[in-house]
């Protein structure tokens, strides 16, 4: 569980308690500031990690499940610590290891779905190809347990783009897994994780005009409200889902492509 400090703090934060009410840790609030910097690391990223290739990418994710599956003792003895039962647990891991895995494999195989040759009118080849959409705001679902994280954030990045997160209320389990990113060879600032409250930074995600697109996962409408209205001066691109984990779909890999179209003349 989370409680927030009462009062003023040196620094704004939450602390966690086991279920038998000992101390686990504190974690910090995320400014606007850090979700500006985060903007500029996953700026900086987005243009090396749109032109990996898919089989590097596809590796990538390969990895970061090989690690998580070494650390699956650790995880869950976190989550069990924060009140989940053991089953359920072990569970959660096995979930997130396998959406990696489910993505990983995509890699290399949604261009071709997604592809098309176009018939035209005149002597030349018509080709319509996915490419990233870039930066990628991602406001995890409101529980945020691994599976619903990672179900977020594995199509996001397999596509190519850059992600900064707003984990949700279970900020311990993001932390350790942004431990995990950070030894499984995914490179510095294509996936930068926030700890802080949604209504402060919401609008952030929403009105920074170097954020392309935002993945919001919430049940609220007050929320969806919020990011229409802040996102419509930038003509940012919105995709919304459930507060719960998304279902595997390469689709969730195209809500977050620009579809490019490139002539080439033949000869008569």
């Amino acid at each position: 569980m989370a409680e927030s400090f009462p009062g003023p703090s040196p620094v704004a934060c939450s602390t966690f308690a086991d279920r038998d009410g000992e101390l686990l840790a504190n974690a910090s609030w995320a400014s606007r500031k850090d979700f500006r910097e985060a903007v500029v690391a996953a700026r900086k990223a987005s243009g090396g990690w749109g032109k990996a290739s898919a089989y590097l990418k596809g590796q990538i994710l390969y990895r970061i499940a090989e690690m998580l599956e070494g650390r699956r003792a650790q995880f869950v003895m976190e989550l069990v610590a924060h009140g989940i039962s053991e089953e359920r647990a072990e569970k959660d891991v096995s979930e997130a290891i396998n959406l990696l895995v489910h993505y990983a494999g995509w890699s290399d195989k949604y261009q071709a779905l997604f592809s098309s040759a176009n018939p035209v009118a005149s002597s030349h080849f018509n080709f319509s190809v996915p490419e990233p959409t870039g930066v990628v705001g991602i406001i995890a679902p409101r529980r945020g347990s691994l599976p619903e994280l990672v179900s977020a954030l594995a199509p996001v990045i397999v596509g190519g783009n850059s992600a900064i997160v707003l984990a949700g209320e279970n900020a311990l389990t993001a932390i350790t897994f942004a431990e995990v990113l950070s030894t499984s060879d995914v490179p510095a600032g294509v996936v930068n994780i926030l700890t802080g409250k949604r209504a402060e930074l919401i609008p952030e995600f929403a009105k920074h005009m170097d954020v392309n697109a935002v993945l919001l996962c919430s049940n609220d409408k007050d929320e969806k409200k919020l990011l229409d209205l802040e996102s419509a001066e930038n003509l940012k691109r919105v995709s919304r889902q459930k507060d719960a984990p998304l279902k595997e779909s390469p689709y969730h890999i195209l809500d977050f492509q620009e579809i490019k179209t490139t002539w080439h003349p033949i000869g008569v």
